[in-house]
């Protein structure tokens, strides 16, 4: 594997910036701009766990001059971690007429699509074109625009192939997805095929449900899982903290998707930094602020993932990480 895409800590490389995008662009009536703007921020998860994406987004406003109370209103609304309370949150955010949504996950963006055609979606979610969420990253159409998660199938791929590496002779691989959301069965069809070329049985265990967690990780101990793949999704970004300690209590070498399992003790992460993205949709937010519509708004993809480990974990684990791993690690938590 290569390794130089690692190195950097600064981990979100974003193209697509105004000088980057395609001066062809379908022709639309331009939309008028907003004195005082409301904007939706619709989350999947809580307040409680993910108030740093929301801090984060206020301050990428803020440093395009809005601030949250005087001359812009940011209204939260958050699922719990529960997809079926989508169409009311977004019900509540076209009451309130809200000017713009910004959907963080793959279900609040599919949830608000399906809840209204005209109202503009940015949205921070996975694979947007496999996902169904636009046609064309260059030219989105319709009334949504963002950022994405992931480039194709490399994201999936390589945290199989990193975890591979830091257990080399891992032979049973488990894999905790969420069959309810669509990105995550999308990432276990690509870890199919990674497995198949890295030569490891994949166990995959199904969660939809907090109360599915102990009998997942049991059944993970029953088929003798060696390591274990949590693949990202709300769900077990909700509860990390459970799920880290469900990990370690199970002698699992885990890897994430995002750094917050890291933070929260688990073995490795690798991802797109979710709060530098909620940062960066703040550009998309004014642009449609400012009139313009975001069919013509190109869909960003990340160049950079951000890689951690966490060598306290290790050692508890009793596990010895190459020093490969650790060197061009962007941060090892000790």
């Amino acid at each position: 594997m290569q390794f130089g895409q690692l190195r950097r800590r600064d981990v979100i490389a974003l193209f697509g910036g105004a000088t980057a995008w395609p001066l062809a662009v379908r022709a639309q009536q331009a939309r008028r701009p907003v004195a005082h703007p409301r904007v939706a921020f619709l989350g999947a998860e809580s307040l409680a766990t993910n108030h740093h994406f929301l801090d984060a987004f206020r301050e990428g406003m803020q440093g395009r001059g809005y601030i949250d109370g005087q001359n812009m209103t940011v209204v939260d609304r958050w699922a719990e971690g529960r997809s079926e309370r989508f169409p009311e949150l977004i019900s509540e955010i076209i009451d309130l007429k809200a000017d713009v949504i910004l959907a963080v996950s793959l279900p609040a963006a599919l949830a608000a699509k399906n809840g209204t055609s005209t109202l503009p979606i940015v949205f921070i979610a996975g694979d947007p074109m496999k996902s169904g969420l636009v046609p064309s990253l260059a030219r989105p159409g319709g009334n949504l625009t963002g950022l994405s998660l992931s480039l194709g199938d490399e994201l999936s791929s390589k945290w199989l192939e990193l975890l591979k590496e830091a257990v080399p002779n891992a032979q049973r691989v488990g894999v905790l997805w969420n069959p309810v959301n669509p990105a995550s069965t999308q990432y276990l069809t690509v870890l199919r095929t990674a497995a198949q070329r890295l030569g490891v049985t994949l166990q995959p265990i199904a969660v939809s449900e907090p109360g599915q967690l102990d009998g997942a990780f049991a059944a993970l101990v029953a088929e003798r899982s060696e390591a274990l793949v949590v693949v990202v999704d709300p769900l077990t970004f909700r509860y990390r903290e459970r799920v880290v300690a469900l990990t370690i209590k199970s002698r699992l070498p885990t890897m994430y998707g995002f750094r917050e399992f890291a933070d929260a003790g688990g073995l490795m992460a690798y991802g797109a930094h979710i709060p530098d993205l909620c940062r960066r949709a703040a550009v998309y937010v004014d642009k449609i602020l400012k009139g313009a519509n975001p069919a013509d708004l190109p869909v960003e993809q990340p160049t950079k993932f951000e890689f951690v480990i966490n060598s306290k974990t290790a050692n508890a684990l009793g596990l010895t990480l190459p020093e490969t791993l650790l060197v061009f690690a962007d941060e090892v938590i000790e």
